[in-house]
């Protein structure tokens, strides 16, 4: 269909042009030559030697002529032809910011605007945030564990302005410790437990905190943190790689670093459902009741495989560290789902850590867990180990396949940059469940970062001058 005004469609055979060139190019030259022989040789004198003469002199004037016009043909050809079609270049990408900038800048003005501001009357001033965005429990107050996320936030997207300042933050966590020393989330009272401890000394070391002022809570972390004096903590996957992680940032040359190591090692288990290829469950050791082997966990082989890769880099690793962290990548890239975005490899969980009460035995403390675990498949797959060991098998296409599901769950689970926390598809809405917990904002911006870096490609057109 044609608009009004505009050239109807060009026949195969060209425009009228195209026609006469092609005509000129294929009987023309022949024409011109045949003249350009017979003229010759009837206007030449009968002086030149005989007629085999006058033949070859007329033969050659018209063959070269034949040859002048068929060039002449093909170069008007070339020109009414049109110039040949040029390779176009992928068109750059528009100035219009992509969805991941709104995204950082929505979760850094909810942040700004639900910090919570509290002059208590023993510790000081106290800015910060509550277990979760949003709390409807009574007034916000911050928390230990949850300001030491803030404040990872705070450092994940910068400080574009005055509304948040990371110096607020490191006070309060300094001021939120324990009397005895160390830190603990606000269900578990006034015992410092090794995991939130780690978890808030590595906020403050990424921070800056001095050296020397974290060697103090350095030494008490790993003081508590044996078989004897916490037994149900050293059992748990969750809790090891939590301290080792911590204790990787806040202190790398920590002697009990490749004790944790060694038992997170010793944690993992062949799955016969994945060839074999070991990978964690959410205990380190099995309980010595129990009736049903280990079950195999994405989520705890995505810690154990973050933790690992990580000490690897402070600490080396010898063949057998190297082996069974390789095996924990090769275990996720197994997943037998087709679906990545929606796999029973990514669904949420929530365990519980309990310990005896410090004050009553006969009594326990609960403290409840829930892991993003879509966002811990993103780390897993995107630490350096397991891009190279996807290189080494031939599986880059399973290892982007299953990120990039990863990634797409992660980014699902999040509305204007805050993360509601869900499990098995529900959302929950009561405030018990931490519904918009700020841990979870944490992670689900740390792993779209970390994948939006990988994706970058830089454009090799252009170059920066």
């Amino acid at each position: 269909m044609r608009t009004p005004g505009s050239p109807g469609p060009v026949p195969p055979g060209g425009g009228p042009p195209a026609r006469f060139v092609g005509w000129l190019g294929r009987f023309g030259c022949v024409a011109a030559g045949y003249a350009v022989f017979q003229f010759l040789f009837e206007v030449l004198p009968d002086s030149i030697d005989g007629a085999p003469a006058k033949y070859l002199i007329a033969g050659l004037s018209g063959l070269a002529t034949a040859g002048m016009t068929w060039l002449a043909a093909a170069l008007l050809r070339a020109r009414t032809s049109g110039p040949a079609p040029l390779t176009v270049p992928a068109p750059l990408a528009s100035n219009a910011p992509g969805p991941l900038p709104h995204v950082f800048t929505s979760a850094y003005d909810t942040l700004a605007a639900q910090v919570a501001v509290v002059d208590d009357p023993v510790r000081g001033r106290l800015v910060g945030w509550p277990h979760s965005l949003q709390e409807l429990d009574g007034p916000a107050r911050p928390t230990s564990l949850a300001t030491a996320y803030g404040l990872h936030i705070v450092l994940d997207l910068g400080v574009p302005d005055g509304r948040l300042h990371t110096g607020d933050l490191i006070d309060t966590l300094w001021r939120l410790r324990l009397q005895g020393g160390g830190w603990s989330a606000r269900s578990q009272g006034s015992v410092a437990r090794p995991e939130v401890t780690a978890m808030v000394l590595g906020a403050l070391a990424r921070a800056g905190a001095s050296r020397e002022r974290l060697a103090d809570e350095v030494a008490r972390c790993e003081a508590g943190f044996t078989p004897e004096l916490d037994g149900t903590g050293r059992a748990l996957t969750h809790v090891v790689t939590t301290v080792l992680r911590g204790l990787l940032r806040a202190a790398p040359d920590a002697p009990t670093l490749p004790v944790l190591r060694d038992a997170l090692v010793d944690g993992a288990f062949p799955d016969p459902q994945r060839q074999h290829r070991r990978c964690w469950s959410h205990r380190l050791s099995p309980l010595p009741w129990a009736a049903h082997p280990a079950q195999p966990s994405a989520l705890h082989t995505a810690q154990a495989v973050v933790a690992l890769d990580r000490a690897a880099r402070v600490l080396g690793e010898g063949p057998v560290e190297s082996s069974v962290r390789e095996d924990g990548v090769r275990w996720l890239l197994s997943c037998p789902a087709t679906a990545h975005d929606t796999c029973g490899d990514l669904a949420n969980l929530r365990e519980e850590v309990r310990r005896r009460h410090p004050d009553d035995s006969s009594h326990h403390e609960v403290l409840n867990v829930r892991h993003f675990t879509a966002s811990w498949i993103v780390r897993a797959l995107l630490t350096p180990g397991a891009q190279e060991i996807a290189r080494q098998d031939g599986l880059e296409d399973a290892w982007r396949e299953r990120l990039n599901g990863a990634a797409a769950a992660v980014w699902a689970a999040q509305t204007d940059g805050i993360w509601s926390w869900s499990r098995d598809g529900s959302a929950f809405t009561t405030t018990e469940e931490l519904r918009q917990p700020i841990w979870m904002t944490y992670q689900g911006l740390s792993a779209l970062r970390a994948h939006a870096v990988w994706m970058y490609q830089p454009d090799t057109r252009t170059r920066l001058v």
